[in-house]
């Protein structure tokens, strides 16, 4: 094992699971700086109406971009299953597989982003006097769209050998230039929000070359060639089994929080901000937790690509306890210290009250969403994608879409729609549980006939 990896097979898992997860946690940290930092220089430096433009457009880019996002976890399960299986031939070409999926996606993304921006928001029915911030801020992120997506593959390869280091390098150095770009763009350059999305596409590119230049120079398994870009049939497949459920699953998510962004919109731009802050707020405590989903799918799919179908259930425990822990500690700090944290995102005591509404009633319980994220990645890494993507539409999207139009239209309070998020998370949680118990039952019954 290089020391860069860390070992999914064999070795003290507890620890294993950690030394893995650290790593993903903190660049889900720098990529949540990105639009962070975007947030807040705005915020400081342009007013409410620039914050509310910036931090409304999150909802409508998770929604055009997890299709593909999916695909990348796809590839991170086949490439994870293929090295659990010793199969050094066949994890090459997922790698290629990956990578050219991932420039084509990018290209895609970046036409239909800067094309459809205005009419995307106009669907959202976002404010008159929001609008047009929001398309030109939008236009000028999506061009960092090729380069998202190049990241995204490339460190989905990596983690599935079980590297998660040099991820989180790239993102630091990339995210420190965004910082500083951001200062100069709106600061020095008063470009307002064209500038804020113009220092996030420069720092996408700078971390996308930095990981490609990983997977160039990799003498081992996952090593790229960008001379033969090729799409694999096989891997296409097993990619696409797994990916394009989740992608399925994300956009849909997207849908149901386009649909609640678009009911916050009705509040006007005052919420919108606040909202917008407590919800980058929130994302950091969820990156944390989205770590142990990762976690989870990664080590579940390589043990299962070795045949070792005991260690899942542990995996699984052992992630739900982390997930746990982390949900209620970082959810809990969030909401102690929301007024607070809100006044980095903006110094209107309006926009922080609208922001500490959400924290209260989303942030505190943060960790059911988490327990639910580290089910489903078991699932997946179980190869099993379309069976939680139904549980998931079913009990967390469609449900949210009935809550707006039922009881959010008949109580229209903030209080109200926030809750649509803790009640449809429970009732998820339940189902994936049950769910896992059948899936892995049947592994292990399959696992000891063979």
């Amino acid at each position: 094992m290089s020391k860069r990896t860390v070992n999914m097979l064999d070795g003290n898992l507890p620890l294993n699971l950690i030394l893995f997860a650290l790593p993903v946690i903190a660049s889900g940290i720098m990529q949540l700086l990105f639009n962070a930092i975007d947030m807040i220089v705005v915020g400081q430096f342009s007013g409410s109406a620039s914050m509310a433009a910036v931090s409304s457009t999150g909802s409508l880019i998770n929604l055009v971009t997890n299709l593909f996002i999916g695909l990348s976890v796809g590839s991170s399960v086949c490439i994870a299953r293929r090295i659990g299986s010793g199969n050094a031939e066949s994890v090459s070409r997922a790698v290629q597989t990956s990578l050219t999926i991932a420039l084509l996606s990018g290209a895609i993304l970046t036409i239909f982003g800067v094309l459809m921006s205005k009419t995307l928001l106009e669907m959202m029915k976002s404010p008159e006097d929001v609008i047009d911030l929001s398309t030109l801020y939008l236009r000028v992120y999506f061009t960092g769209m090729l380069a998202t997506m190049v990241y995204n593959f490339g460190s989905a390869i990596l983690r599935a050998k079980g590297d998660t280091k040099r991820p989180l390098i790239a993102l630091i150095i990339a995210g420190m230039l965004n910082a500083l770009l951001n200062l100069f763009f709106v600061i020095v350059m008063k470009m307002d929000v064209a500038g804020v999305g113009l220092a996030s596409s420069l720092s996408s590119y700078v971390s996308a070359i930095i990981v490609v230049y990983v997977l160039i120079h990799d003498d081992g398994i996952t090593h790229f060639d960008p001379r033969h870009l090729y799409i694999d049939k096989d891997s296409l497949f097993e990619i696409s089994k797994v990916g394009i459920p989740a992608g399925i699953q994300g956009t849909v998510f997207s849908i149901s929080n386009t649909v609640i962004q678009s009911s916050i919109n009705s509040f006007g731009k005052i919420v919108m901000a606040g909202n917008g802050a407590a919800v980058s707020i929130e994302g950091f405590v969820y990156n944390a937790m989205n770590s142990f989903y990762q976690t989870c799918l990664t080590f579940t799919s390589q043990n299962v690509g070795a045949g070792k179908i005991k260690r899942v259930g542990k995996i699984l425990l052992l992630c739900e306890i982390y997930v746990t822990l982390t949900g209620l500690f970082a959810g809990g700090l969030g909401y102690i210290f929301g007024h607070q944290l809100l006044g980095i995102y903006s110094t209107d005591s309006e926009v922080i009250a609208a922001g500490f509404i959400r924290l209260t009633y989303v942030c505190r319980v943060y960790f059911l969403c988490g327990i639910m994220d580290v089910l489903v990645g078991s699932l997946r890494g179980m190869g099993t994608s379309v069976l939680p993507m139904i549980v998931s539409l079913l009990g967390a999207c469609a449900f949210r879409l009935v809550w707006i139009a039922t009881i959010f239209k008949s109580n229209h309070t903030l209080m109200i729609l926030y809750l649509s998020y803790p009640v449809s998370w429970i009732l998820t949680a339940t189902v994936h549980f049950l769910t896992f118990l059948f899936i892995y039952s049947k592994l292990k019954r399959a696992s000891a006939q063979n």
